[in-house]
């Protein structure tokens, strides 16, 4: 180990979903990788079509491409690892490689949360005040805030690493759950948790409510805004273009917190259970935000339909 630390273990084992039989490991690694390649072709297509089509570059496609870059980090650092546990029986994973995956999965979480916020802001300005959205979301605005948001969200999970690092890790070296992070970990430090696990947890709260208070004001304001236009074709057209986003953010916060509330109620779940709903809220978006753009956002529906059309009619012309 390295000097200054006092762990014995070398390295940890991922548990996966403790209670699965061995009978279904083969199902469960078809499944994660099914997942992982829904999610990486779907947030692909949306590269593409931002890529190929000019009338996308506008500020909420920038914020989106933002998403789909953080949705492709976060199950290529979250994903291979438990799909080879059970495709290969590999679920060891080196104490360092450990703590790298566990600030990744914070870092990636904390970005994820402040680009929905980037999102709010985006929709909030577009009904709020329309007349200053053209004047400050510029492209070059989008850029510094699209920035900022990656830089911001590096200090909280370094924090966590720095703090967990050191701790010495002399008993069990099994981690149940699919992927490494602060409190599976910290859980097996052969001292008292208390004073890393509350700061630690101050800086979760601080990353996931900050920007969800932000993003209730913001949809509340939103709805304000509507009801004073007269017009309910107007009421309705400027509420779709708020649907994307707004379907995407609560796919992210309301199974986390309704996580929080039920642990902090008193309800308690088993380890199966509670990873299971963990990596629930943790893919499903991924995996379904693509498929919201494509048929909820309208310049990127009419894009994908171009795209199919080029691709179908020279195939027809072929045929013929």
């Amino acid at each position: 180990m390295m000097e200054g630390n006092s762990s014995i273990v070398t390295e940890f084992f991922l548990t996966g979903f403790p209670g699965l039989h061995p009978e279904y490991y083969s199902l469960a690694s078809a499944v994660l990788f099914s997942v992982y390649l829904l999610i990486l072709i779907g947030n692909a297509t949306v590269f593409l079509l931002f890529a190929t089509n000019r009338c996308l570059h506008k500020p909420m496609y920038y914020i989106i491409i933002n998403l789909c870059a953080c949705d492709i980090l976060f199950s290529t650092t979250t994903l291979p690892k438990i799909i080879s546990k059970y495709w290969f029986q590999s679920g060891t994973i080196s104490f360092t490689a450990c703590f790298v995956q566990m600030y990744f999965v914070h870092y990636l979480g904390t970005v994820n949360s402040n680009v929905l916020f980037l999102m709010a802001f985006d929709r909030y300005l577009a009904i709020c005040h329309p007349l200053r959205y053209p004047n400050f979301l510029t492209k070059s605005n989008v850029y510094i805030l699209s920035v900022t948001v990656w830089i911001v969200g590096m200090a909280g999970a370094l924090m966590l690493v720095i703090r967990a690092y050191p701790l010495p890790y002399c008993a069990s070296n099994i981690i149940n759950h699919c992927y490494c992070d602060h409190i599976s970990i910290t859980l097996l430090a052969c001292t008292d948790r208390t004073p890393y696990g509350f700061p630690a947890f101050l800086v979760a709260m601080f990353a996931l409510l900050g920007p969800l208070a932000f993003i209730i004001f913001s949809y509340c304001s939103i709805i304000m805004a509507v009801r004073k236009i007269a017009n309910l074709q107007g009421r309705l057209k400027s509420l779709s273009t708020c649907s994307p986003q707004l379907i995407i953010i609560l796919l992210y916060y309301l199974p986390r917190c309704f996580v929080y509330l039920a642990s902090n109620v008193g309800i308690t779940f088993s380890a199966d259970m509670r990873i299971v709903i963990i990596m629930l809220y943790s893919l499903t978006p991924p995996m379904i935000n693509p498929l919201i753009y494509c048929l909820r956002a309208k310049d990127m529906r009419e894009c994908l339909q171009k795209q199919f059309c080029r691709r179908t009619v020279p195939q027809k012309t072929l045929n013929k």
